[in-house]
């Protein structure tokens, strides 16, 4: 087979790191891709955006399957678009991909569902949007609707930071039309967990639970930024709950999509708060999420193919998920000033030397292949993952292999794990 992966970040390196195991697959194309995939593949200078020509480069090459890695293709349509020209496409619909592309639509789904989530309201005005916060207090949430590449959401601790994360979006278009409408809602306060399952429109196969870690500071301080790091499985959400959250946060809304003639096929990512009335729905994601696909594919023992074939042809009962026993564990090393303004153009040395070690990869995000060597070329850089019998071992292999690695003015958090090592 030939498969052509969309996307530039670690979770794409992942991707095809994962999907080069299946004996079925020859050929690996990545567009545009990154230094990682560089070295597994052909990179294709077609950004991910470009509907049109990422379709037209599928019929041209004769691609048997094309693999989604980041939201914006879906909502903008790829999928529609690639299964007109009778291409296979692992990723949502349009419509479907909205659960990410719109938290209105998204709450308004889980609403009529009955996903439990925090009590919400959605405004098209600033003065209607700044009286509610006035009524309401804080602390209080301010989402953008539309996506603005995962900067749209503000937990305000004032009514005051509310009203200003309101006016950057809906009177100063800090995120252009994203921001056209919002979304306000109750802060909900806890611990969160990532929960992913792969859909073929009426069927589920759970992932392992995992967690990520948003804010750039350790401790969880700072601001917040794509992950600092995720590991798996999450204690939080511990196994013996899969299928009853499942029951709660994925039967749901897959019978409702199907109901309204849209099925849901591709990996649904519901984004938890364990609160004290039990785990609430913050969002959906409708791909795999970065950086937990990279602690998940390290994980998953099934060939991949397999099952996106299956979900995109409706017969994932079909097909066993089968997930090794092992605790993974991914450090994100970073360029210092993320997510502010870095650096870019650093030479990145001690990559082999990491890969070479037993159970672990070094995938790579923010990096470019020049004259033979891997050099820095965007915020998040790599994603440093390593399988260990538990957690506090794949933590520390993790981090053995973080000090192989070495490039000018990176940065990385040393508690990556430490919340569920401490559960």
């Amino acid at each position: 087979m030939k498969i052509l992966v969309v996307g530039s970040g670690g979770r794409e390196h992942a991707l095809c790191w994962k999907l080069s195991q299946s004996p079925k697959v020859e050929t690996i194309l990545c567009a545009p891709g990154n230094g990682g995939t560089a070295q597994m593949g052909t990179n294709i200078p077609i950004k991910d955006d470009d509907i049109p020509a990422l379709v037209a480069y599928a019929k041209q090459e004769s691609v048997d399957l094309v693999v989604a890695g980041p939201e914006l293709p879906l909502v903008l349509g790829l999928e529609n678009a690639l299964i007109k020209e009778g291409i296979p496409c692992f990723g949502p619909s349009a419509f479907a991909a909205n659960l990410e592309g719109s938290k209105a639509f998204s709450k308004n789904v889980m609403h009529e569902a009955g996903v439990p989530t925090a009590d919400f309201r959605v405004f098209d005005e600033f003065e209607n949007a700044r009286a509610f916060i006035e009524e309401k207090g804080a602390p209080i949430v301010v989402k953008a609707d539309g996506l603005a590449a995962g900067k749209g959401v503000v937990v305000a601790k004032t009514k005051e930071e509310a009203i200003e994360a309101v006016e950057e979006m809906m009177v100063k278009k800090a995120f252009n039309s994203a921001g056209d409408r919002v979304v306000i809602e109750e802060a909900l306060s806890g611990e969160e967990a990532s929960f992913l399952a792969f859909c073929d429109g009426e069927n589920y196969a759970l992932l392992p639970s995992s967690q990520d870690h948003k804010a750039v500071g350790e401790g969880d301080t700072g601001p917040n930024t794509g992950g600092m790091g995720a590991y798996s499985p999450a204690p939080i959400l511990p196994e013996s709950q899969y299928e009853e959250t499942a029951e709660l946060v994925i039967r749901p809304i897959l019978k409702l999509l199907a109901s309204k003639g849209e099925p849901f096929k591709g990996i649904l990512y519901a984004g938890l708060m364990y609160t004290k009335n039990g785990p609430s729905v913050l969002e959906y994601n409708v791909r795999f999420g970065d950086p937990e696909c990279q602690p998940l594919l390290m994980r998953l023992e099934s060939d991949l193919v397999d099952i996106m074939l299956a979900c995109i042809e409706g017969r994932l009962n079909e097909v066993e998920v089968k997930v090794r026993s092992e605790t993974a564990c991914g450090v994100v090393m970073a360029a210092d000033g993320y997510p502010g303004a870095y650096p870019k153009g650093m030479e990145i040395t001690g990559l082999e030397d990491a890969d070479a070690m037993n159970g672990v990869k070094a995938f790579q995000a923010g990096t470019k292949l020049v004259d033979g060597k891997i050099v820095t070329s965007g915020g998040r850089v790599l994603c440093v993952t390593a399988l260990g019998k538990n957690l506090a071992e794949a933590r520390e292999k993790a981090y053995q292999a973080v000090d192989k690695i070495h490039f000018d003015k990176s940065y990385f958090r040393r508690d990556i794990g430490n919340k569920g090592l401490n559960r």
